[in-house]
């Protein structure tokens, strides 16, 4: 058992919460009871996640994608009055973690999901460190890479040729990053790969030679927190489910 401010401040000094500019807070976002004894994790804090968080009898509940994101409407009415209703109904609390969690080195998004398609980071595309390079496990090509991240992820990626060479260096960013193929192309890499996918990424990876596959943003973005949930359960004595409320996008 650990108190809720306890693993709060321990989660924002690990992540280094305030070093990130975000499209919304990170940490705390909804103070529930004090004490904390079961840690559920998932990807959103959609109404089925809480829901599900809720009756397992979940103190605090993880999640990559919490409330309050820049540009929305700010009263909670409607869907999200009912989802923050549940959660001071049920004693929860809610933290969140966004770009920190896609960044850091050993339990974010992009670390996890190196070590599942066995990549090798090298660098790192951006000064933040969210955007990922490296290198595959050996030489391949488009179509048996897609098949590893098929059975990795358990989705099947969306692949746009970039000219037919062999890939030895990637570039990799979870979640909603195409638009960083462009960093990735001029970093000399021979592939990208990240969550989802816009009509341009097509044009850029054709015209600019370089290998996209866009494997899901929700199929990139489940590791972390459950790393994240891992983690705290073993430094704090707790008990972590994860909880995967799928999504197909």
């Amino acid at each position: 058992m650990a108190t809720l401010h306890e693993l709060v401040d321990y989660c924002d000094r690990l992540l280094q919460a305030d070093a990130f500019q975000d499209y919304c807070p990170n940490g705390l976002q909804v103070e529930g009871r004090g004490e904390v004894r079961l840690v559920v994790s998932g990807v959103t804090a959609c109404q089925a996640l809480i829901d599900a968080a809720a009756e397992a009898g979940a103190d605090l509940l993880l999640v990559h994608h919490g409330f309050f994101w820049k540009g929305e409407p700010q009263p909670l009415v409607g869907m999200k009055g009912r989802r923050i209703r549940r959660l001071i109904e049920s004693g929860m609390s809610l933290l969140a973690y966004h770009l920190p969690l896609d960044a850091h080195e050993a339990l974010g998004n992009n670390a996890q999901l190196a070590e599942r398609l066995g990549l090798h980071p090298e660098g790192r595309l951006d000064e933040q460190g969210i955007g990922w390079m490296g290198r595959v496990e050996a030489e391949t090509s488009l179509a048996e890479l897609a098949a590893h991240v098929a059975q990795a992820l358990g989705r099947e990626p969306l692949a746009i040729d970039g000219g037919g060479h062999p890939i030895r260096r990637i570039g990799w960013c979870s979640g909603a990053a195409q638009s960083w193929i462009d960093r990735a192309a001029d970093a000399g890499l021979d592939a990208f790969l990240s969550g989802e996918i816009s009509e341009q990424t097509v044009h850029v990876a054709r015209e600019r030679g370089i290998h996209y596959l866009a494997c899901g943003h929700h199929a990139t973005e489940r590791y972390g927190v459950q790393a994240l949930g891992a983690h705290l359960a073993a430094e704090f004595g707790l008990e972590h489910r994860f909880i995967d409320i799928d999504n197909p996008v």
